[in-house]
């Protein structure tokens, strides 16, 4: 299903470099992607605080998560080289990252700093 715009959760999407693109030009909010591995302690930690963010501003932005081991195209295209790496994009243009993890405050704050 690498082709398909599956979620993750109810609220978050999973992104890949084959939907990535499509994402992008669909949607008119905009769009938070965290960059992620399997193997990567803050992104488990982060994890949650993404679910809780994309609850609290569904509706404002699109969330997606983006899993940096199994898709190396857009996160070398962005040159994201830690992770987790937290993204976010207006008009499939990067506005703005966040590198590390983050309390579900200083998320939001960084988003709605761009709302």
């Amino acid at each position: 299903m690498k082709g398909d715009s599956v979620l993750a959760s109810k609220k978050v999407m999973e992104i890949n470099d084959d939907n990535f693109k499509q994402v992008m030009d669909e949607t008119k909010l905009p769009v938070l992607v965290d960059f992620w591995a399997d193997w990567c302690g803050p992104c488990k930690m982060i994890a949650p605080v993404i679910e809780e963010v994309a609850e609290q501003f569904d509706g404002k932005i699109l969330v997606g998560k983006l899993n940096v081991d199994a898709n190396q195209t857009m996160p070398s295209t962005y040159g994201v080289i830690s992770i987790p790496t937290i993204v976010l994009f207006k008009n499939g243009e990067e506005v703005d990252r966040s590198i590390g993890y983050k309390s579900k405050e200083e998320l939001g704050r960084f988003i709605n700093s761009h709302l």
